[in-house]
């Protein structure tokens, strides 16, 4: 039945339809509200929308495309499942993001290898050049469906009704006042109605229209642009070439033609092994050196083991985002070694591996100084986002030195791949970790150990922490009891629909009110 509704329609039509029917589902589910289960639902649906109009122009299922829905479909949840304001704000520009590299690689007609830039090229060219290309698309549509499927014989019937209406008017004024005249009841029931009709500003209905017309246009843009594609060539064309056709009809010769095109081609950057030997034999010498020097405290730091004259905050403090800047330079030394350097198999190509390899081991060592150092400097100073996503940070490049590591003896191991796939994973992984429960939890720790308490900090905290913080007032003494009372006041107060429902606030309610109502 459905085909047969799509083929009296047309396809265009029909996927124009569903565009509207989603702007009104997204207008229902983000007006006035925040964000919260409506995400994912949304998310489904705009899926739903997706491959089902499209859905000759998918490709076939691979590992990443799988990878690449289930962290979209994580990183939505997290809008249902938890509270902390830094991932909602970073998930805002992450999973549409994602999304929009999910369609290019599933529909886009130039199938793009996704761990190449030019995954990003034509994901681009779809959310722009192509989507806006189809905007009038639109209104066309709308102009020809109307224009073909209302006859002269539908246009007067329409006009009589119409006309219709208009004598209906005064009558049903006349036998409307006559009814609430007559019943009490019914009097009441259309006094309601004005009431109901209020709570609609005009400004309002303006912006609401505009608003379902803008996102109506922008996703049949969007999904039209992978149905109908339009391939812009920017590189060389040797068949309208004017030199190269020059050359043909006048006999030039097609020596200097082609000594013209290899001129024009994009510089390719390779490393000299002998300038790549120099420069990672003098940058190793000085971080050996360091490396010697941090062996002599280094590990034993957190024991009391340091230099003369320093505490732990000094320690903790020196040092530690130079560190990271140099580790993050050595990173980008290493990764730019392996790419651009020239693939031989002499001995300067393995003294070149091998001032790699000191390289990697001498950055994971500066890596585990500004670990311990930043180790030291919570247990002095407390824990907070930025320090948690540091911590986070020196982790994942750690890993990423070694995979790098592995691929200077591993040739054939796909770098872009590994990280990509990585990168994606670690990102989901971060978001489900409950930093704010973890924040919390050391930062307890932390005084029960020292007495020292950052109590200002942990009111900052999202509901994503507050059954742990209950916990901790019921252990001392009501220590937390204000801002508890404080933060069920706020969330008592707020009236959410159920777009907005998030799993870690209605938790939060609960054991507010289950510690604070009794």
């Amino acid at each position: 039945m459905m085909n047969k509704l799509i083929t009296r329609l047309g396809r265009p039509l029909v996927a124009l339809m569903g565009a509207f029917v989603l702007a009104i589902a997204h207008q229902y589910l983000f007006y006035d509200q925040a964000l919260g289960v409506s995400y994912p639902i949304f998310v489904g649906l705009l899926y739903l929308y997706m491959f089902y109009n499209a859905k000759d122009q998918r490709t076939k299922p691979t590992l990443f495309g799988w990878t690449l829905f289930g962290a979209i479909l994580l990183l939505s949840l997290t809008y249902v499942l938890f509270h902390n304001p830094f991932f909602r704000g970073l998930n805002f520009i992450v999973v549409p993001s994602l999304f929009f590299l999910h369609m290019t690689y599933t529909f886009s007609t130039k199938r793009p290898a996704w761990f190449k830039p030019q995954m990003i090229v034509d994901g681009l060219d779809h959310l722009i050049v192509q989507s806006l290309r189809h905007v009038p698309t639109a209104f066309r549509l709308v102009k020809t469906s109307a224009g073909s499927t209302m006859g002269e014989r539908r246009k007067a019937t329409i006009g009589k009704v119409l006309m219709g209406i208009v004598i209906a008017m005064p009558l049903m004024i006349i036998v409307i006042s006559l009814l609430t005249s007559a019943d009490g009841a019914f009097d009441q029931l259309l006094s309601g109605i004005p009431g109901f009709l209020s709570h609609f500003s005009f400004g309002e209905g303006i912006f609401r229209f505009i608003w379902l017309c803008v996102v109506c246009v922008l996703l049949f843009g969007y999904l039209w642009g992978f149905i109908d594609s339009k391939k812009f060539e920017w590189g060389h064309n040797e068949a309208s070439d004017p030199l190269l056709n020059r050359a043909s009809d006048q006999h030039i010769d097609r020596a200097t033609v082609h000594t013209v095109q290899y001129r024009s081609d994009p510089f390719k950057l390779e490393l000299d092994p002998i300038v790549t030997a120099t420069v990672l034999v003098a940058i190793n010498i000085v971080y050996v050196l360091f490396v010697i020097v941090q062996f002599s405290y280094l590990f034993g730091a957190g024991e009391g083991m340091l230099t003369s004259g320093s505490s732990y905050a000094d320690y903790a403090r020196s040092g530690f985002f130079e560190l990271i800047a140099v580790t993050t330079i050595n990173f980008a030394l290493l990764m730019g070694t392996i790419i651009f350097s020239k693939t031989e198999r002499n001995l300067l190509q393995r003294i070149n591996n091998i001032m790699l390899y000191i390289l990697v081991t001498c950055s994971c060592v500066m890596l585990y100084s500004a670990f311990i150092r930043l180790v030291l400097y919570e247990q002095a100073y407390g824990y907070t986002y930025i320090r948690f996503l540091v911590h986070a940070f020196m982790i994942f490049l750690a890993v990423l030195l070694i995979i790098a590591g592995l691929r200077i003896h591993f040739k054939t191991l796909p770098l872009a791949k590994f990280y990509i796939v990585f990168g994606i994973v670690s990102y989901v992984i971060l978001n489900y970790m409950g930093m704010d429960h973890i924040i919390a939890e050391n930062n307890i720790v932390r005084y029960q150990e020292s007495g020292v308490l950052d109590e200002e900090y942990l009111h900052s905290l999202s509901t994503d922490a507050i059954p742990t913080i209950i916990n901790f007032s019921q252990e001392e003494h009501s220590i937390m009891d204000e801002h508890l009372t404080e933060q069920w006041k706020i969330l008592s107060e707020k009236d959410r629909d159920w777009a907005s429902f998030n799993l870690s606030v209605y938790r939060a309610e609960r054991a507010l009110e289950d510690y604070l109502g009794t």
